[in-house]
């Protein structure tokens, strides 16, 4: 089974390449940039196929696909600065990357009759109310530029295609670029307490982790909208924070604040993102494990 991985100089691409190697599987990775930007960490992603490739430019999706040929497209890279997003200058670009270059690769895949497996998140939805978002709710009300160009491009591919897997993930931690824990663990060294919000709901997704469930998920015909976090129960970003802080050994205060005192930000932030992953269980896959451990694994690994 030959695999093409779009965004691998993000933190899930990286980590999809590697899961593709450690499997002894045919894998090809592209991304904007000239060459592979991401870390060069020893992994086994520097030493796969890799080609430049513009999302935007169907013309370009359709030559590199008909030329590669894969018989799966895992769809990583997308416009995933979420507040930047909202800037007038930049919502044209947002839209022409996760709405129609999504497009541009669900035609490709259409043409060579290959699986497609889209990521998406939780910020279709309208991040209200306390009930899990379930995989197949359609009460989308997305609340910011992000969300809806996301969920545009998960509509091009539902319309496009019948061999699709669309799953939304949400607070995405992974070795190669910036995230959260990261961040904050900067932050934590060099001050005595830290403000963050616990209102807003949700749980971690460690891109390691889910690399090797969408690659198990490629190998089956399971199609669908499925939910895709680490186990160990809903949270707020603090306790997120806290549990990191205290594995990493930082003493530094944290304090928890409601989202309209931490202050607000460019975009809306959904208040409820809690995602119902019970339908992977029932389609035979084996669920990401605890958030808990993931951070304690991610640790050892990062270089923070």
């Amino acid at each position: 089974m030959k695999f093409f991985v779009t965004g691998v100089g993000g933190q899930l691409g990286h980590d999809i390449m590697n899961e593709l190697a450690s499997r002894g599987l045919e894998g090809v990775g592209s991304d904007i940039a000239p060459v592979y930007s991401g870390i060069a960490d020893g992994s086994s992603v520097t030493s796969m196929p890799y080609v430049q490739m513009d999302i935007t430019d169907g013309e370009a999706v359709a030559s590199v696909l008909a030329e590669v040929k894969p018989d799966v497209v895992v769809h990583c890279a997308a416009w995933t600065a979420v507040d930047a997003a909202e800037d007038e200058e930049n919502r044209e670009k947002v839209f022409a990357i996760n709405a129609k270059g999504t497009e541009n690769i669900a035609r490709g895949c259409k043409e060579l009759d290959c699986k497609m497996i889209y990521i998406s998140t939780d910020y279709v939805f309208d991040g209200q109310g306390e009930r899990p978002w379930e995989p197949d709710d359609k009460n989308y009300a997305p609340l910011n530029v992000y969300g809806e160009s996301k969920l545009r491009g998960e509509q091009a591919v539902s319309s496009i295609l019948e061999k699709y897997f669309i799953v939304r993930i949400a607070w995405v931690f992974g070795l190669n670029g910036k995230n959260f824990i990261k961040t904050m663990i900067n932050v934590g060294k060099t001050h005595d307490e830290v403000r963050v919000v616990n209102d807003q709901i949700g749980t971690p997704t460690y891109t390691y982790d889910l690399s090797r469930l969408l690659v198990d998920m490629a190998e089956t015909d399971k199609y669908g909208y499925y939910h895709a976090t680490n186990e160990g129960g809903y949270i707020s970003w603090y306790d997120f924070c806290v549990e990191f802080y205290k594995q990493y050994g930082l003493e530094t205060k944290v304090t928890p604040v409601t989202t309209a005192e931490y202050g607000l930000s460019k975009a809306a932030r959904p208040f409820n993102s809690r995602l119902d992953k019970s339908k992977l269980v029932e389609a035979g896959f084996t669920p990401l494990p605890t958030w808990q451990d993931a951070v304690s694994r991610y640790l050892k690994e990062a270089q923070i």
